[in-house]
């Protein structure tokens, strides 16, 4: 007479002692994910739900745990956090793709040519472009404006050097501008020839010119927001740290991403005006799930390409000629002392052996009674051999692709033993314990694919040099992957909430057509994005 009892209270039991599944709004199974999370490196399944990582494991564990009316097999795909571009110009890039691109262009009259046709479809009342490198022509020497005057006598034209650091101008922007053989500069040069200006403006002369451009309307700067988050989306990236925007587009990008017209990630460093300064200091930080407002971009010297960046010698392909400060030794000791009152990072341009050793002893003493501040120095590019440990504390922002793209003429500048302190990314990162990697971008091509190659491989698309360039100072797959997502978003003050797969992350990753971490290295600039997500949206 007791069996029904006994049976249904064996049924009660089983029933209560069973885990209900937990409700995910998206399970990924069957995937090869690197979790960049020390304690558990490698996972093949994730739950994801309000826009978190709820679970991480194995195909197994998940489906036991957890059930979604969206399920997404990958059938053994790559999984990877969320790529950080660690340093590059978000806005620029956007604003760029809407001038003449004069990337990879090998002659001055090609150059020519690229203006002429895009005039021809644009009838601009002003015409800018950017990305000519002289160092990639035969005749490696700055271009001058007479062909252009001749093409162009009555339209104004700027064209901006690969890196942002020199410009060639025609005749009619200098008459628009007021520059004349008499204009003096202070922290950049008016390139002249038999006293005569070339046309090629450096560092703070470009500045003459910014004036004169015609403002970018609002909706050209939206969509030019828009095309490069469509890029970077694309590619695999959910934040960018762009190095260098105004409070307007700080304002604009917010608003579009508050009205979800913007989905990308923004880590903002402020350009440090003295207005951005006061604004900024005043506000104080300003942070929501995809926008971050902490730190502040100054420029202490120019770049290498140019002969911008300020060295201790002079340099060794140009006699008696050190490069030059743009930013004051007052003015930037008056920014870092500043800025060590109040919650803001401070992240210094500076290239030169001479600048990267003005800004490591300022920051040192600064911050002498200080920690956890994250300073940075963006590209630390030359960097004197008895100053490498300044970098205990410091973080080190760098790009990989830089050294790729300046081993051909870099030596000619600095001479055989001074390069023997450049592009030392291995030996930044054991001195401090973590590197951030990013491109620079549009400086160097957006894909962070190349900045995993020639961080690791040490090497150009056409595989030059075949040995690699300074081997001792590559970095390993697993190091590159960390400077990529983990490593910078600590540099960001951001790795509580991004950077690695882990429960209560956000749950932005990405999805790799191969294994970047076993593929032969050569195969790395070929992998393919086949998705993006960011806080468990698909965005690509």
């Amino acid at each position: 007479m007791y069996k029904p009892l006994i049976y249904l209270f064996s049924i009660f039991v089983l029933i209560s002692c069973s885990t209900e599944k937990q409700q995910a709004d998206l399970i990924i199974t069957n995937a090869n994910i690197y979790t960049v999370n020390d304690d558990a490196p490698k996972a093949q399944s994730l739950a994801i739900k309000d826009g978190l990582f709820i679970g991480i494991g194995t195909s197994k564990e998940i489906k036991k745990q957890y059930h979604s009316d969206q399920i997404i097999n990958l059938e053994g795909k790559t999984v990877l956090p969320g790529l950080i571009d660690g340093h590059c110009h978000f806005n620029n890039l956007g604003l760029f793709m809407q001038t003449v691109d004069l990337t990879g262009t090998k002659s001055y009259n090609e150059i020519l040519d690229r203006v002429t046709v895009f005039q021809k479809e644009k009838n601009s009342s002003f015409i800018k472009g950017r990305g000519w490198d002289q160092n990639d022509w035969e005749i490696k020497e700055y271009p001058t404006k007479y062909k252009l005057d001749r093409l162009f006598p009555n339209i104004p034209i700027a064209l901006t050097r690969i890196d942002g650091h020199a410009l060639l101008v025609n005749q009619a922007a200098l008459d628009l501008a007021g520059i004349d053989e008499n204009t003096v500069v202070t922290g950049g040069e008016i390139v002249k020839k038999n006293g005569k200006i070339t046309g090629v403006l450096v560092d703070n002369a470009m500045k003459m010119i910014s004036r004169i451009i015609p403002e970018t309307g609002l909706e050209e700067r939206i969509q030019a927001l828009k095309d490069a988050e469509n890029l970077c989306l694309k590619l695999g990236l959910t934040t960018v740290i762009d190095a260098g925007l105004g409070r307007y587009t700080i304002y604009l990008i917010d608003s579009l991403q508050q009205q979800c017209d913007l989905q990308i990630k923004v880590y903002a460093m402020v350009t440090a005006s003295p207005e951005n300064l006061d604004y900024y200091l005043k506000k104080g930080i300003t942070k929501t799930d995809r926008l971050n407002v902490r730190s502040f971009k100054i420029y202490a010297d120019g770049a290498l390409g140019s002969r911008g960046a300020v060295l201790k010698r002079p340099y060794s392909d140009r006699d008696g000629h050190y490069g030059a400060m743009v930013t004051s030794i007052d003015d930037l000791a008056n920014i870092a002392r500043t800025l060590a009152k109040s919650d803001f990072q401070m992240n210094t341009h500076a290239i030169g052996d001479s600048a990267n050793s003005y800004i490591l002893k300022t920051y040192a003493k600064e911050l002498k009674s200080k920690t956890n501040r994250r300073w940075r120095i963006e590209h630390a590019q030359i960097i004197d051999p008895d100053e490498f440990d300044y970098f205990t504390e410091i973080i080190p922002s760098v790009q990989p692709t830089h050294a790729t793209s300046d081993m051909y003429w870099a030596e000619d500048r600095l001479g055989s033993e001074r390069i023997k302190g450049a592009y030392a990314f291995k030996a930044l990162l054991d001195i401090n314990g973590r590197i951030v990697l990013g491109t620079d971008f549009p400086v160097e091509k957006v894909n962070p694919m190349l900045t995993f190659y020639a961080a690791v491989a040490r090497k150009d698309l056409s595989g030059y040099p075949e040995e690699g360039f300074q081997m001792n100072n590559g970095l390993s797959r697993n190091e590159t992957l960390k400077g990529m997502t983990l490593w910078a978003a600590y540099g960001n003050f951001e790795e509580n909430e991004k950077g690695s797969i882990e429960v209560d992350k956000f749950a932005d990753f990405v999805i790799l057509d191969q294994d970047i971490m076993q593929v032969p290295i050569d195969e790395v600039p070929n992998i393919k994005i086949d998705g993006t997500y960011i806080n468990g949206e698909k965005v690509y």
